[in-house]
């Protein structure tokens, strides 16, 4: 009663377990009892000026201030689960794992593509790009590199051949290649070849 913290560390020490078992047979829940029981103490270190001092136990006092916190807690909860009872439920979350395993796929396509790509020499990535991707004919890569188109069939035919040969090299360890290259290749390869 006289604001002895050592005292009340010793009340602590002696009702803790008993006030949290109390709360938690009232609550049901570990959580909401070791919030009852913290809220407990904290009342009554408080409230310690309204004790008896006639000396008695002071765990009947401690489980009716448990008491009290635990109804507050178990009608918060009520009042929390009313509330979202009457709330419309939340829309459904589609399957999205088919989506983002086709985008890691994708991913790993690109990936294996850009290799290929960077292997190859600057002005027969730009002719296979502007004719296979950007789909382009001869004539139009050749006026967008300012070169004859000559020049834009033979860097053609020499990216078509570097990514034959990319695509029958034996693969690293780790690396992905395989198809996604063949693919490359193939779209490479399938560009149609126009009369001169």
């Amino acid at each position: 009663m006289a604001g002895e913290r050592a005292a009340f560390a010793e009340l602590y020490e002696e009702n803790a377990r008993a006030v949290y078992h109390y709360a938690l047979r009232l609550t049901g829940d570990w959580s909401s009892a070791e919030e009852v029981m913290s809220d407990t103490f904290l009342a009554a270190w408080r409230g310690r000026e309204r004790l008896r001092p006639d000396g008695g136990p002071l765990l009947p006092w401690l489980l009716g201030i448990a008491t009290h916190k635990a109804r507050n807690a178990n009608r918060g909860l009520r009042r929390r689960l009313g509330f979202l009872s009457r709330q419309p439920p939340p829309p459904p979350v589609a399957d999205f794992a088919a989506e983002a395993a086709g985008r890691l796929d994708d991913e790993r396509r690109l990936a294996a593509v850009r290799r290929a790509l960077d292997r190859l020499r600057p002005a027969e990535r730009e002719v296979l790009v502007l004719c296979v991707w950007s789909g382009l004919d001869y004539r139009q890569a050749a006026e967008a590199l300012d070169v004859p188109v000559g020049t834009v069939r033979s860097r053609l035919s020499r990216a078509r051949a570097r990514l034959r040969k990319l695509a029958d090299e034996p693969v690293e360890p780790g690396r992905a290649r395989g198809e996604d290259i063949d693919r490359t290749a193939t779209a490479a390869l399938s560009v149609r070849e126009e009369p001169a």
